[in-house]
């Protein structure tokens, strides 16, 4: 004979849980196509999702695409082979979202995605134009320039792949690996990276003309502070690229220009 648990012995809780999911939204149904461009973006960080639960978004195909079926069972394990974990689908069409649901993805139809904000206008350059420059167009109003809140840095331990955005608003950012070509970071405050800056770095968004950027490694596509910029078309000094280095702004007679400097061991 078994006898029964009481209440007071049952061995688990159930209780309400949060978790961290990250969204992939998908632009094509071609797996071929897409298994290229992972592989592509992820060869020099292979680890960067480290098993990261994804919410496989279909709300950026096209209508066309809407009524292509999927091969789930395929494309769930073309993530898990970038270190991902797919345990949810969402946007789909009815048929769509039946074949995902029987490949046992849950059906996340009213997950909010959170958008990342878009990057600060940037109406002034301290690096004169080339001459195949076209004529500027006319400058906005710069923004006014807002006092960053006491709230501490976002810190992020990860490579920041091409085509990602980061954006610490109100506060300083600090990456901790690589930001790969093609990525950008922003911040209201300053930027620390403890590694290579390859991509772009825009600090002070708001209009902080105190706020600077700071790199291990500089080699940057863009750096920015409150809207003054400067590309990878005018290049660093020889001096600069590659060394630890810290960027500000300087007031002249001409207006606010960065400055650059290596920081010395």
């Amino acid at each position: 004979m078994t006898a029964s648990a009481s209440s007071s012995s049952i061995c688990y809780e159930i209780k309400s849980a949060d978790l961290a999911l990250v969204a992939l939204l998908l632009k094509t149904t071609d797996l071929e196509t897409l298994s290229h461009d992972l592989k592509t973006q992820l060869a020099d960080t292979p680890d960067f999702f480290d098993q990261e639960a994804v919410v496989i978004d279909l709300g950026g195909l096209s209508e066309t695409e809407k009524t292509n079926s999927i091969d789930f069972p395929a494309l769930m394990g073309l993530l898990r082979s970038h270190s991902m974990l797919p345990i949810a689908l969402r946007s789909g069409s009815p048929a769509q979202m039946q074949a995902g649901k029987a490949a046992g993805l849950l059906d996340a139809t009213f997950a909010r995605i959170l958008k990342t904000p878009a990057a600060a206008p940037l109406p002034k350059v301290s690096a004169p134009p080339t001459p195949k420059a076209v004529a500027p167009a006319p400058k906005p109003a710069p923004p006014a320039p807002e006092t960053v809140a006491a709230l501490g840095a976002l810190v992020i331990d990860k490579p920041l792949r091409s085509g990602q955005q980061i954006y610490a608003k109100g506060r300083d950012l600090v990456i901790l690996a690589m930001v790969n070509p093609g990525a950008e970071v922003i911040a209201d405050g300053n930027i620390h990276v403890y590694s290579t800056l390859r991509g772009k770095a825009i600090a002070g968004a708001k209009g902080n003309t105190q706020a600077m950027i700071f790199a291990q490694c500089m080699e940057p596509e863009l750096i920015s502070i409150a809207g003054v910029y400067r590309t990878s078309e005018n290049a660093l000094p020889a001096d600069i690229w590659g060394q630890a280095a810290q960027v500000s702004l300087k007031p002249t007679p001409e207006g606010e220009k960065l400055v650059i400097r290596a920081l010395k061991s």
